[in-house]
């Protein structure tokens, strides 16, 4: 199976017809339904349903606060190497990037281990750049074994692996996977990826899918918004979201969608995704796929990660450091992008607080 084949049978759907079809009434009985069709979906990504936002707001207020409660989840990353010998015109950690590099050590890692478990956050998640040959499966073990000694739940970040490399990081305590399609375009796919392994459309569209057959507990999927058509981009990637959770019921998955930041490669021509629309996107997520987490970074400012926290996001993360060795070091390798909310872990807790929220330190603890 592949979401592959799915997607295909959407390639010639004319989104700008469909969209303009779409009626008031339409958008209010999507909003209301107890369940969504992809129909609905599209209803509510439609630029007809921005006059609806606080209607959809307060749909996926009450949607969030029945399937999650009142808690937001909070996560780290760790960047572990910055090497990468693929060439995406939106990265920082392109090889085309004259930047400073690092790969670390274990006993590097452990440092870094040991500076972010002071922040008492319990779920981690450890990226790298998709250098092939230098990051492998077992690279990676001897990583997921020393963030075991410190993190209950760590989860990865990486280049796609094989179906078989996955159930071996799991039986060494790998509890998650997070893939970002970049964009499911395939055409501006090839235009923004000019070479290396991350050229492959199609091996990585199917990396969600050969981690749920893997056994893998968590899987996080979304687009980076910007790269193609917007709501084209952001209907893809719901889609995709339904289609792994009807097929693979024992995963539990979640969905992202980060915005194009400033980074190393100076992405020129992208496609602008202002707040309204941004805002409308996640709203419409909450309200098609209730029970589904949804993730918001750092590259979104505070007031934005503020304001959207009570309406449909589900984790944080917190603290972060988007450089290798950024939490036991200054700057000493460039990052993937600029952060937007720099706020500590503490002053982010006492803003979730101050919404009426709680915050979750520890998500799950997988017992190997």
């Amino acid at each position: 199976m592949s979401y592959y084949e799915e997607l295909v049978k959407w390639k010639d759907f004319d989104y700008n017809k469909y969209f303009n079809l779409v009626t008031d009434d339409m958008i209010l009985s999507s909003i209301n339904k107890d369940k969504c069709s992809i129909y609905d979906y599209l209803n509510l990504l439609s630029p007809r349903a921005q006059k609806y936002l606080e209607e959809m707001a307060i749909r996926a207020t009450k949607l969030t606060r029945q399937h999650f409660g009142n808690v937001i989840t909070l996560y780290l990353p760790i960047y572990v190497s910055n090497y990468c010998t693929s060439n995406c015109i939106y990265c920082g950690f392109s090889k085309k990037n004259h930047i400073v590099r690092r790969h670390m050590s274990y006993e590097e890692i452990e440092k870094e281990a040991k500076e972010i478990a002071k922040s008492g956050i319990q779920n981690i998640l450890l990226l790298t750049g998709e250098a092939k040959g230098l990051i492998d499966k077992e690279y990676l073990k001897g990583a997921i074994d020393i963030l075991k000694k410190y993190f209950t739940s760590v989860s990865i970040e990486v280049m796609p692996l094989d179906e078989e490399d996955y159930a071996y990081l799991k039986n060494y305590g790998l509890d998650g996977l997070t893939v970002y399609q970049e964009t499911y375009d395939e055409k501006r796919y090839s235009e923004v990826h000019l070479s290396g392994e991350k050229r492959n459309f199609k091996y990585r569209l199917d990396t969600p899918e050969r981690g749920a057959i893997a056994g893998l507990r968590t899987i996080g999927i979304g687009a980076l918004l910007g790269l193609g058509s917007i709501r084209e981009d952001a209907f893809r990637t719901g889609l995709h979201l339904k289609y792994l959770m009807d097929n693979y019921p024992n995963s539990d998955f979640s969905i992202s969608f980060p915005r194009v930041n400033k980074a190393e490669g100076n992405l020129k021509d992208s496609y602008a995704v202002d707040d309204k629309t941004f805002v409308q996107i996640i709203l419409a997520n909450r309200i098609f796929q209730p029970t589904v987490g949804i993730n918001l970074s750092t590259r979104e400012s505070s007031h934005m990660r503020d304001n959207l926290v009570s309406l449909g996001i589900t984790k944080f993360s917190a603290g972060s450091k988007v450089e290798v060795g950024g939490y036991s070091h200054n700057n000493e390798s460039t990052a993937q992008f600029d952060i937007t909310d720099s706020r500590s872990v503490e002053e982010i807790v006492a803003a979730i607080n101050k919404r009426g929220l709680e915050v979750s330190y520890k998500e799950w603890e997988n017992i190997v």
